[in-house]
């Protein structure tokens, strides 16, 4: 397992398969575990043709963290998006893939650094700009009751609300943090002190880009998928309406990296 060391964090990284890299940084509260225990995306038919790096982000699953809400905001993830790129790829530009807060870590990444970067590939981006009032003031409720109530309460409320509709019949999706009851509330305000970088910024982006989305689910509203296909100026989207449709997305990520 490959350590990256940073300010307050060290990330630890998981690594298999062979071919060109492929990066990839998870959604917020997840971890590398957490997403394989789910499953929905398969790792498997793509490592046969790329060499995966998943890092699991500070504060999440196996990498540490320390306290400072600001260190979890996006632009801070981005950097450590940026740490974890230099150090398992050599100096030519990599391609890599976020979902969630992971998309979002990864475009803070790409305006700071575009030579960096080949092809993005983003998944379920968040709630974005207007949306992203109410998410904040979720995060920072959330925040106070995990410090006053405890993780577990916090967890259990969560489970007890229904699946988005497009999950109802997948038995492996539940709802799990992979976050340490001390640093759930910074990772919470950080979300919270956190937005996609400006439209102008977006419309610089000039990679070739794979946006990929799925219905019925408000934390990841297909609207945030549409605004950055129209801001970046070389994206293409495509939204998935049932779980069949959603394991397509390895083989549509292997012919977007694959295409000339």
């Amino acid at each position: 397992m490959t350590q990256v060391s940073r300010p307050g964090a060290t990330l630890r990284c998981h690594e298999f398969g062979e071919g060109p890299l492929l990066g990839y940084a998870h959604g917020v509260f997840f971890s590398t575990a957490v997403e394989d225990s789910i499953g929905v995306l398969d790792w498997s038919s793509l490592s046969r043709t790329r060499r995966i790096v998943r890092y699991d982000q500070r504060g999440h699953g196996s990498s540490t963290g320390s306290p400072e809400p600001e260190s979890y905001a996006w632009p801070a993830l981005g950097d450590d998006l940026l740490a974890v790129a230099d150090r398992v790829a050599g100096p030519d530009p990599v391609d890599w893939a976020g979902s969630s807060m992971g998309t979002s870590s990864l475009l803070w990444a790409a305006v700071r650094r575009p030579s960096r970067f080949r092809r993005l590939v983003l998944m379920i981006p968040p709630t974005v700009r207007e949306g992203r009032a109410a998410a904040t003031e979720n995060y920072r409720a959330a925040a106070d009751v995990v410090e006053q109530r405890g993780k577990k309460l916090w967890l259990n409320v969560l489970r007890s609300m229904p699946k988005p509709p497009i999950f109802a019949d997948v038995s492996t999706w539940v709802f799990d943090a992979d976050v340490p009851e001390t640093l759930l509330p910074s990772v919470m305000r950080g979300a919270a002190l956190s937005d996609l970088p400006g439209d102008a910024d977006l419309k610089a982006i000039s990679h070739p880009v794979l946006i990929l989305a799925w219905e019925t689910d408000p934390v990841h509203p297909v609207a945030s998928a549409r605004l950055l296909a129209e801001l970046l100026p070389d994206a293409h989207l495509h939204v998935s309406s049932d779980i069949r449709n959603i394991r397509t997305w390895p083989s549509r990520i292997e012919e977007f990296l694959s295409a000339p």
